[in-house]
């Protein structure tokens, strides 16, 4: 992990944002109460695979899963893998309860909060997939230290992953895809853009869910753009 420097624009400690919306339906509420507590990943501690799940399972990691549509899709579809889905905006996790309610997913651990204090007590090359789809773009310049996708949490995902792992990234913003391509290109040593020809960042590979959020941006005449990263081996080798 890559020390973050005090001041530095390109590092970032914290996540930010609202954490709460509308009031919550009654059975949403009643979600909160009784199930999140069930599968909400421990307030303290080493956070591995085996403390989650009982076993060395396939861990993957969605950072601000929104309603948790996809985080639901991916559970249902890898059944033998764990995930962890870490939110701050109670609404959101309210949503993603549903999903997990409604197809009886067993593999799916919550975390109501920054998704970086649950990188920060994941072993290193313990992730199999990490997601980040449609983050909040903080369009303004001075904001821009507050975007996930900077050097410092980066570094931290890239010693998360597991040599082989994939780093997924998904924006609709302009200004926020630009920003994205930049960050990953000083980050070669650790990532390999996987990508086979021209365009093909604008559908989906296979296992790939498109979220509201993406639904809404095309009707609102934005293009969602998706990229897959693979975590690299030491000395940036290929695995």
């Amino acid at each position: 992990m890559t020390a973050q420097k005090e001041g530095d624009p390109t590092t970032l400690n914290r996540l930010y944002g609202r954490s709460s919306g509308h009031k919550l339906r009654k059975g949403q509420a009643e979600l909160v109460e009784t199930l999140l507590p069930a599968i909400a990943v421990p307030a303290e501690g080493e956070i591995t695979s085996k403390r989650l799940f009982g076993d060395d399972r396939p861990l993957h990691l969605e950072i601000g899963f929104g309603g948790g549509e996809h985080l639901a899709y991916r559970a249902d579809l890898l059944p033998d893998h764990g995930f962890i889905g870490c939110e701050p905006f109670l609404n959101g996790v309210a949503q993603a309860l549903g999903h997990i309610r409604d197809g009886r997913l067993a593999n799916v651990r919550i975390h109501m909060g920054d998704a970086l204090d649950v990188l920060r007590r994941l072993p290193d090359k313990s992730l199999t997939m990490v997601y980040l789809l449609h983050p909040d773009p903080w369009p303004k310049a001075r904001h821009a230290k507050r975007r996930m996708l900077n050097d410092g949490p980066l570094a931290l995902i890239a010693a998360k992953l597991r040599p082989g792992g994939e780093f997924r990234v998904a924006t609709d913003d302009p200004t926020y895809l630009d920003w994205a391509l930049m960050i990953m290109q000083r980050h070669t040593d650790q990532f390999e853009w996987v990508v086979k020809e021209p365009g093909e960042w604008l559908g989906y590979p296979s296992g790939w869910l498109e979220t509201r959020y993406a639904a809404k941006a095309r009707r609102q005449g934005r293009t969602p753009h998706q990229f897959r990263y693979r975590r690299l081996g030491e000395g940036g080798t290929r695995t």
